[in-house]
């Protein structure tokens, strides 16, 4: 068979034309509210530059975050102490940029680091300014009990939060190290406690890092007014988040057990980020048996 002379100047002869990405909705606060309510799991993933943004956008996840996690990730830091909020903006304004190259309908959501919110309520504020000016359309902080009023002194002013509890990475040299949290009857009511103080100060989504599953599906139960997205946690919250790095099997460290590599039965990263979706609405990932903590 006689393959066709390619055009001039072109190695591979005349491509044939990229299709149409396929259009959805851009995803907002009353938008996941919506795929909550008609039991739609939500999906995130970290991302840090503009390429990977505008690939997972484009695959369809719903939220992006943009993730202290870069401090071991993009810099080969031990924790994520040592990222600064100069950092997390110049990497926000990046994913935002590479979102908006392609549909630009993903929720972004910025890490406030570790230093950047501990003194005041203002000072949480002005530093959640300075990341939504270089794109996010939320911002999240750690912890549970002294972070309330803060949260509420943050949404009254217009900044949507999500929260965090669990295993809080900031905090994981007070916790002794990367362990599950919430075990045990008093620390799972501590914990509870903290979430439905959160959800009354106005957090519209709460991550649950390593906590039993058991725990992270009764308190998605008890919080109607706040999306709970689980990482080690199993399958009964709203929604899942894991490291993009990670669930492409990437890792400078130890790979956490309940991560799965998307990558190995891929063709592409897209491909890889698309079964990700696919697994989590279709309710194959996680996997219960991997968070029986």
């Amino acid at each position: 068979m006689t393959s066709p002379t390619p055009a001039p100047g072109t190695p591979y002869g005349t491509l044939p034309a990229a299709s149409p990405l396929p259009q959805r909705r851009p995803i907002s606060l009353p938008r996941l509210a919506q795929m909550r309510e008609a039991g739609e799991r939500i999906t995130m993933l970290t991302a840090y530059d503009a390429t990977f943004a505008a690939v997972a956008d484009a695959a369809g996840v719903e939220c992006i975050l943009v993730g202290d996690s870069l401090g071991m990730v993009c810099q080969g830091l031990s924790s994520t102490v040592g990222v600064t909020l100069e950092t997390m903006c110049y990497h926000m304004a990046s994913v935002s940029r590479g979102v908006r190259r392609v549909q630009g309908t993903a929720w972004l959501i910025g890490d406030l680091p570790f230093g950047s919110y501990h003194e005041s309520p203002e000072q949480a504020l002005r530093s959640a300014c300075q990341l939504m000016q270089a794109g996010a359309h939320m911002v999240k902080l750690e912890g549970g009990g002294w972070t309330a009023p803060t949260v509420r002194f943050l949404v009254e002013r217009g900044v949507p939060v999500c929260a965090h509890l669990g295993l809080t990475p900031q905090t994981v040299h007070a916790l002794g190290g990367y362990r599950v949290q919430g075990k045990g009857e008093e620390a799972a009511a501590q914990l509870r406690r903290h979430a439905l103080e959160l959800q009354d100060a106005g957090a519209a989504m709460l991550v649950l890092e390593m906590v039993p599953a058991q725990l992270a599906a009764s308190l998605t139960t008890e919080l109607a007014h706040c999306h709970t997205i689980g990482i080690g946690t199993g399958q009964g919250t709203a929604g899942q988040v894991l490291v993009l790095h990670d669930m492409l099997g990437m890792n400078l460290g130890k790979m956490p057990r309940f991560v799965h590599n998307f990558m190995q039965d891929a063709g592409s990263i897209k491909g890889a980020i698309e079964a990700y979706v696919h697994a989590v609405k279709d309710g194959r990932f996680p996997d219960d048996k991997l968070h029986a903590w």
